[in-house]
């Protein structure tokens, strides 16, 4: 049976790397053990802790003056740590205010420093990303936060503001589908349950030169030079998550890269995007279309009877995970990397078939 599986996170991963997980995840290479069961500091998982970090300095592209460090955590754990490293007496952090995300992003940080708004998106809804030049900054501001896609609200940055701040970016949900502008940023974070793998670890990407001034009056764990020093080993890491990261970024390297990841994924938003905008308004999305995800395709029908009727049509024809966040109702597919154009063309086709029954 083909399930596809629309959920924003977690989501679908590659089949050929749960495959091969799945291989070698009760005895890892002869050893007679899983390598969730070795130490984290013998070569088997050393082997595989420092390929995954290679792995992804070749898909991201990522500078040498860069480091990459794999995280516990989520996310979610990032909003307090960038705050609690990178701010201090005299130096305010400004955030996009672009959706539910950077919402809980500035939330957090507004606890551990200086903090404001360069740009609230509320009074139209979220219905789109700010032009830079919409965007002000207060003096002293040692970064400008973006989450780059907005997954409740189905909106992304293409325009990346060059504000003459660095940049830090929540990139969780469109991470790795597409080349990201090095020189704007000093660090870039995302949980991995998207396009990466497994919830239960974050890739932290961070500019060296960075962490010469970061707050070391933090508890250990929190600071990101102990974990750049210590090659994300400071503690035991998120052993699982990094190992099947490790499978992902290799998959997609010698499908590749991000160039051939970035292309797949427009044609799937466009296809999905053309069935809701040809079906004469019974299918809407409330966003702008300069702004419309390309991982996360919201749209509405006409009556919320109607959507409820849809989601109960796609769950019998095995297309899970489409009913929209509770705070917005309607329909989001979600149409990561590892969802296969297979999927949208049997998502948009049960679209074409209910509209036409619908009247």
């Amino acid at each position: 049976m083909t399930v596809f599986n629309f959920s924003a996170g977690p989501s679908t991963l590659p089949s050929a790397a749960l495959r091969e997980a799945q291989d070698e995840l009760v005895e890892y290479a002869g050893s007679g053990m899983s390598l969730i069961e070795m130490s984290h500091r013998g070569p088997e998982y050393t082997a595989v802790h420092e390929d995954a970090i290679a792995l992804a300095r070749t898909v991201f592209r990522v500078p040498d003056d860069f480091s990459v460090l794999f995280l516990q955590g989520g996310a979610t754990l990032q909003f307090s740590m960038v705050p609690m490293n990178l701010l201090g007496a005299g130096r305010s952090g400004g955030y996009l205010m672009s959706g539910a995300w950077a919402k809980k992003a500035l939330a957090d940080a507004r606890l551990y420093g200086e903090t404001y708004m360069a740009w609230d998106g509320s009074a139209s809804s979220f219905d789109h990303m700010p032009d830079p030049r919409e965007i002000s900054l207060q003096a002293a501001t040692r970064y400008l936060h973006v989450t780059s896609n907005e997954t409740i609200d189905g909106i992304q940055m293409f325009d990346w503001p060059d504000v003459g701040v660095p940049l830090i970016g929540d990139m969780s949900s469109d991470v790795m589908s597409r080349p990201i502008p090095w020189q704007l940023f000093d660090l870039v974070y995302a949980g991995a349950q998207k396009n990466l793998g497994p919830a239960g670890a974050s890739i932290v990407f961070v500019r060296d030169s960075a962490l010469e001034s970061t707050n070391r009056d933090i508890g250990a764990y929190l600071r990101y030079d102990l974990h750049r020093d210590g090659n994300s080993l400071f503690n035991t890491p998120p052993v699982f998550s990094v190992w099947l990261i490790g499978k992902v970024l290799k998959l997609l390297a010698d499908q590749g890269g991000l160039d051939a990841v970035e292309a797949a994924g427009r044609d799937k938003a466009a296809l999905l995007y053309d069935a809701i905008d040809s079906s004469s308004g019974f299918y809407t999305s409330p966003v702008q279309v300069e702004s419309r995800s390309l991982m996360n395709v919201v749209f509405r029908l006409p009556s919320e009877e109607l959507e409820t009727k849809f989601l109960g049509i796609c769950a019998d024809a095995q297309l899970h995970g489409l009913k929209g966040h509770r705070s917005v109702g309607g329909v989001r597919a979600s149409i990561y990397n590892a969802m296969p154009l297979s999927g949208v063309e049997a998502l948009v086709s049960v679209m074409s078939q209910f509209r036409a029954e619908s009247g």
